[in-house]
């Protein structure tokens, strides 16, 4: 079918998102049957005050950088769309003749699209929607994996193989270190730490995840250990982190206008803050704790070669599958077994995807250890890219 195209991007930014607009941008070029490429400003909300963006008028050598450019190029929104404003997206979709709808993000851009695409058809209007995936929290359900998270993952990983050196030199001042990774629901970023240990001693000693509820028995027994062992503790946690009652271990009184608790710095408190209090108090000793919220969403300079290929790649499919009349589905990532990384791009319908979270499985959690397993390393790798660097650790040959 002959007509426009829309896509917006929508949530948290990555270091990725703009490489699958980018994907889109180039793959759409190619089909006759697609005239105008638009972009949404400000997802679905701009979308709904009419804010629309011509993207054919952009540069080649804008276009190129896109590719390598973090955040939302579009600019993003956090907006759950309700059903009395169907009637009017489809409004908008009239204006501009669009036939072909897109949107990058995680599931409530999924749902997003599903919603969208179900109601036009109700109406009978004929309306291609695909969703194209997007979260560092790894959660999306239906893929292997999702375009953001391994871009995420390394800058974690990084992020935690120098904070952990400063850690393990500083020891005799600050023996505690606690580093905070986003994932309100499940683990994957805060478990992506586990890339930095290259010896025994190095951080992280600890992993918590959101999977694992916690008892402050354990916590204590854990750190004590550690200590004990090491002469520091250095843990990571994912924010989303429970009790076993629950409760989240950050204590936070305040929530979103989803009624989500936040959980990072803005939410007035947090469970790496809880945790380093925890273990300060206990082995009555000084520690500090690290958040870095948005950092590791946009790290550009940490990026994943994969992962943005990947990306552009998912960008690319959405548009195939559009055009060849396709609708309702998710583009996905399926992996090939075996040791060597072998990855293909595919789609699952939109209902599939709102079925929940896609959390951590247990062959990837070690308990006894409070870590991860070496099967999830495996897994992890490929989408990190290259190995982390190499750092020296002196001999300490004593003079005499």
């Amino acid at each position: 079918m002959k007509g426009n195209l829309v896509i917006g991007q929508s949530g948290g930014p990555t270091a990725v998102i703009n490489a699958s607009l980018a994907g889109v941008i180039s793959e759409a070029k190619k089909h006759s049957n697609i005239d105008g490429i638009y972009g949404m400003r400000f997802g679905i909300e701009g979308f709904l005050e009419g804010k629309l963006i011509d993207l054919r008028a952009e540069s080649e050598s804008t276009l190129k950088l896109l590719k390598d450019t973090p955040s939302s190029a579009l600019g993003s929104c956090r907006m759950k769309l309700a059903n009395e404003q169907l009637p009017a997206v489809l409004e908008m979709l009239k204006r501009f003749n669009i036939r072909y709808f897109f949107y990058i993000g995680g599931d409530d851009s999924q749902n997003t699209t599903h919603r969208v695409v179900e109601y036009c058809k109700a109406q009978g209007y004929e309306l291609h929607g695909i969703g194209i995936p997007k979260t560092v929290d790894n959660d999306l359900y239906g893929t292997d994996h999702t375009p953001g998270y391994g871009s995420a993952a390394r800058y974690v990983a990084l992020s935690t193989q120098q904070g952990g050196r400063l850690a393990y030199d500083m020891r005799r001042v600050d023996p505690v270190l606690v580093y905070q990774a986003v994932g309100r629901d499940a683990g994957w970023l805060a478990a992506a730490a586990a890339l930095a240990r290259q010896e025994e001693i190095d951080p992280p000693h600890l992993i918590y995840v959101p999977e694992r509820p916690l008892t402050k028995e354990r916590l204590i027994s854990d750190i004590e250990k550690c200590y004990e062992r090491f002469g520091l503790v250095s843990i990571v946690v994912g924010e989303g982190i429970v009790w076993t009652d629950g409760s989240p271990v950050s204590g936070t009184q305040v929530f979103d206008k989803f009624g989500n608790p936040e959980f990072g710095a803005g939410g007035g408190a947090s469970a790496a803050m809880v945790i380093k209090n925890l273990a300060c108090d206990h082995l009555n000793v000084r520690g500090e704790f690290q958040i870095v919220e948005s950092l590791q969403m946009a790290g550009m300079d940490r990026v994943s070669i994969v992962d943005r290929d990947e990306a552009f790649m998912a960008g690319e499919e959405a548009v195939r599958l559009a055009a060849s009349g396709k609708t309702g589905l998710m583009v996905a990532f399926e992996r090939d077994p075996g040791p060597k990384y072998v990855c293909k791009v595919s789609a699952v319908p939109l209902t599939r995807v709102n079925e929940g979270k896609q959390r951590m499985p247990d062959k990837y959690l070690d308990d006894e250890n409070s870590y991860v397993t070496p099967e999830f390393l495996d897994y992890l790798r490929p989408l990190v890219g290259p190995d982390l660097p190499q750092m020296a650790r002196l001999a300490f040959t004593p003079v005499k």
